[in-house]
C-alpha cells in the first residue's frame, strides 16, 4: 500500500513539474484553438509584403559626369544622401503602417501623410528620376520627337530652356526644376523641398519627363553658390535618350 502511495506521489510531484515548466515557457497546457486561429491570422498579415522604396543602381561612374558634375559630388549624394531618404521612407512606411501597394498610391495621398514619410519618399523618387536622365556628356541638343515636342509647346529648343533654366534658378532654396506632361500638354515648373508633381499636394502636376535637383547638395563642393553656373553645365548631361522614353 505504502509502495502504491509513495509510486503515486512520485508520478503527481513528475507531471507538476513539468507543467510548470511548459507553463513558465508560455506555452498552454491545453491547445486552444481561438489562438492557433489567432496566430495564423497575424501570421499571415506580416508575410504580405508592404511597399518599399528602394534605390536604383547608378546608371554610370561617380566621375562620367565631370567636369560638369564632380565625382566626389556624386558619391556623396548618391551614397549619402539618396541612400538615407530610401532608409528613412521604409522606416515610416513601417512605423506608421502605411498600406499603399503602389508609389503612384503613395503619392496620390501625400497630402495624408506624416512629413516623414511625405519628404523622404519623394527623395528617393525624385533622385532614381534625376540619375536616369542624365548621362555622359554629349554636349548635343535634342532631336527627334523630343525635338518636335519641345518646339512645338514652347516654340523652339532654346525657348524651352531659357524657361526651364529660370525654373530651376528661381527656385527659392531648396527643391527642383520639371518639364512634365499634363493630359498630353508639356509644362514647366519648380517643387519645393523634395516634393514632386505626382503629389496630390503639388500645385505642379503631370507625369515627370525631366528633372534637375536644385538642392545646394547637388552642386555646393563644385560651384558653391553659384546656382547658375551648375545649371548652365547640366544640360550638358541630360539623357535626351531617356526623355524620349518618358515622352513615349
Amino acid at each position: 500500500m505504502n509502495i502504491q502511495m509513495n509510486t503515486s506521489r512520485r508520478k503527481f510531484i513528475q507531471n507538476s513539474l513539468k507543467a510548470t515548466v511548459i507553463t513558465s515557457l508560455g506555452v498552454p497546457l491545453i491547445p486552444n484553438t481561438e489562438t492557433f486561429a489567432l496566430n495564423s491570422n497575424l501570421s499571415n498579415h506580416n508575410d504580405s509584403i508592404a511597399l518599399q522604396f528602394s534605390q536604383v543602381p547608378l546608371p554610370y561612374a561617380y566621375n562620367a559626369l565631370e567636369p560638369n558634375i564632380d565625382a566626389m559630388t556624386m558619391d556623396i549624394h548618391y551614397n549619402k544622401h539618396h541612400s538615407t531618404y530610401v532608409k528613412n521612407v521604409n522606416d515610416a512606411i513601417a512605423a506608421e503602417k502605411i498600406s499603399f501597394a503602389t508609389e503612384k498610391d503613395f503619392f496620390a495621398n501625400a497630402s495624408k501623410l506624416s512629413a516623414k514619410a511625405k519628404n523622404n519618399g519623394g527623395g528617393t523618387w525624385n533622385h532614381n528620376f534625376f540619375w536616369q536622365v542624365m548621362a555622359p556628356s554629349t554636349g548635343a541638343a535634342p532631336a527627334g520627337k523630343v525635338a518636335e515636342a519641345l518646339n512645338g509647346a514652347f516654340g523652339s529648343f532654346d525657348k524651352f530652356k531659357e524657361q526651364f533654366t529660370q525654373a530651376a534658378i528661381g527656385r527659392f532654396g531648396s527643391g527642383w526644376a520639371w518639364l512634365v506632361n499634363d493630359n498630353g500638354k508639356l509644362k514647366i515648373g519648380s517643387t519645393p523641398n523634395q516634393d514632386n508633381p505626382l503629389m496630390d499636394s503639388s500645385e505642379l502636376k503631370g507625369t515627370p519627363v525631366l528633372a534637375l535637383d536644385v538642392w545646394e547638395h547637388a552642386y555646393y563642393l563644385k560651384y558653391q553658390n553659384k546656382r547658375n553656373e551648375y545649371v548652365a553645365n547640366w544640360w550638358n548631361v541630360v539623357n535626351w535618350s531617356e526623355v524620349a522614353k518618358r515622352l513615349s
